[in-house]
């Protein structure tokens, strides 16, 4: 079940590791020692290229990701491989769980991701080959849904009965150039509700699971404040930013 929330970090691990290697610079500042794998160890796995010693999915994504780069040069078509890979590995640690729950929320993450990615398709005027390669199958809207409305203008209506009701309607607004800092934020927002629904199960896993998504809400809380006081952003402008806690 941790597994789910550390999937992450090993694939955030394999994005900076492999930009940092194309770049011939040294990447360890940037690693988040977090994943399955210890980040020193996944280090000096990609610099062998000795990615068979790694978990078969996180694997066969790292080693696909690398030939990309190396054949095009283009570090978002690397992300691309990664991103897609992260979202499939951990819908299925959760399917592995049997939490129907941890499904659930999952799923309300691969939506809330492939909602941001209309929005930013459409806000970059790309087109629908675009939007299609980035968008993640596991989702409980399909990506043909998605894609459909994202192109016909009516980027809510797939969203209408999902957690995401809100944040589509604002999505549509940031996609025809509208505030997108509150989009961001009602994406998250979105999810966090979701999971919030923990709080009412008195006994089984989801006590657990709500414990490490309420982690995972702080850490971004810290992170927020941090690189915005970095940046000399202001105090009203941090709190409109900051995400809903789970309280």
């Amino acid at each position: 079940m941790v597994d789910v929330f550390k999937v992450k970090y090993d694939y955030h691990n394999i994005k900076a590791l492999l930009k940092a290697r194309a770049m011939d610079v040294d990447g360890a500042h940037l690693l988040l020692d977090a994943g399955r794998v210890p980040a020193d160890k996944l280090a000096k796995i990609v610099m062998e290229g000795a990615y068979d010693q790694l978990p078969p999915a996180l694997a066969a994504a790292a080693k696909e990701a690398s030939e990309v780069l190396s054949a095009t040069g283009d570090p978002q078509l690397g992300d691309f491989v990664l991103d897609r890979a992260y979202y499939a590995e951990m819908l299925s640690a959760a399917q592995a769980t049997r939490s129907d729950f941890l499904v659930r929320y999952v799923r309300a993450t691969i939506d809330a991701a492939n909602l941001r990615s209309a929005v930013r398709t459409l806000r970059m005027q790309k087109g629908g080959d675009f939007l299609r390669r980035v968008l993640f199958e596991g989702g409980t809207v399909k990506t043909e849904s998605i894609l459909s409305a994202a192109l016909g203008g009516n980027l809510e209506e797939p969203f209408r009965t999902t957690e995401l009701k809100a944040a589509a309607e604002l999505g549509a607004e940031a996609a025809r150039g509208g505030n997108l800092t509150k989009f961001e934020k009602a994406c998250d927002d979105a999810v966090t509700a979701f999971a919030a629904g923990a709080k009412r199960v008195p006994f089984g896993v989801e006590a657990v699971i709500g414990y490490l998504v309420a982690k995972e809400i702080e850490f971004t809380a810290v992170r927020i404040i941090m690189s915005s006081r970095m940046a000399g952003i202001g105090g009203d402008t941090i709190r409109e930013r900051l995400r809903e806690a789970y309280v």
